[in-house]
């Protein structure tokens, strides 16, 4: 055996300093401030706050992979899930598939190809956290999971932007329960597409850590505000208890095992 196995404090992974976890909890501090303020604002000032709630939860999810992965991990990440989301987006607008007959509002601001900005950076804020919980729960099926997770999460997304009028669809077929404007198809397209983002991903990132870096905790709060705030929100605020149900037990059930394992399992993720 080699000295390291002897010596495991020398083995552990060090914390990130004082400065890093103030910029990270604050990035996320300032998402999470974001999205509570969303149900309490109207109009003008709504339209803002739902643009830069995006970008804040996509700033504190690419800083933390900075800081847990280098600068490798960020940029691949960044540039993969950006091109990736804002193609498969430009294609589901123009034709239809794989998510239905949808069309933006120009409320979203600045748009390529007809796809606001802001929604690739709604892909970049979901994708890394949800790529660490399935590399650590089932690193042979990542892609499975990852893209029943992101086809969750958007069980809660789309509801409140077809209502907010940020997008519209065209329904001609079934629809996803308790919420008649939005297609079925879009529930499929979603798996299909999240389930080749997140294998692209898992097969172009390191998979190894920094050294130096901050555990998963950032991440992981995030996913639990996502799960708590989409109940809540759906529930007392925009009065919409089918969404809170099937969109909770959706995303529960998918992130249960992973909250499971890290509150009983090994104490960090790799």
């Amino acid at each position: 055996m080699s000295l390291r196995q002897y010596r495991p404090r020398l083995n552990a992974r060090r914390a990130i300093s004082n400065r890093q976890t103030f910029i990270l909890f604050g990035l996320l501090t300032v998402a999470i401030a974001l999205q509570i303020a969303y149900p309490l604002v109207h109009g003008e000032v709504l339209r803002n706050i739902t643009i830069l709630t995006v970008y804040g939860g996509a700033a504190a999810m690419l800083v933390h992979s900075l800081f847990s992965f280098g600068a490798r991990y960020f940029t691949t990440y960044l540039l993969a899930t950006f091109a990736f989301a804002l193609a498969i987006e430009i294609l589901g607008s123009k034709t239809g598939y794989p998510f239905g007959d949808y069309t933006y509002d120009h409320s979203l601001g600045i748009a390529i190809a007809g796809v606001p900005l802001v929604v690739p950076f709604a892909w970049i804020m979901m994708a890394h956290p949800i790529l660490i919980a399935a590399r650590r729960l089932t690193p042979h099926w990542a892609f499975l999971y990852g893209g029943l997770a992101l086809m969750a999460w958007d069980v809660f997304l789309d509801p409140q932007m077809v209502s907010a009028h940020r997008w519209s669809w065209v329904i001609s077929g079934a629809h996803i329960p308790f919420e008649p404007e939005i297609p079925l198809s879009n529930a499929a397209g979603w798996l299909f597409a999240g389930m080749g983002l997140i294998a692209l991903l898992h097969l172009v990132l390191p998979k190894e850590r920094r050294k130096v870096g901050p555990s998963s905790v950032v991440p992981d709060i995030f996913l639990l505000w996502t799960l708590l705030s989409g109940i809540v929100g759906n529930l007392f605020f925009f009065h919409r208890p089918g969404i809170a149900g099937i969109g909770g037990l959706l995303f529960g059930a998918v992130m249960a095992p992973y909250f499971f394992s890290i509150t009983l399992g090994r104490p960090d993720y790799l």
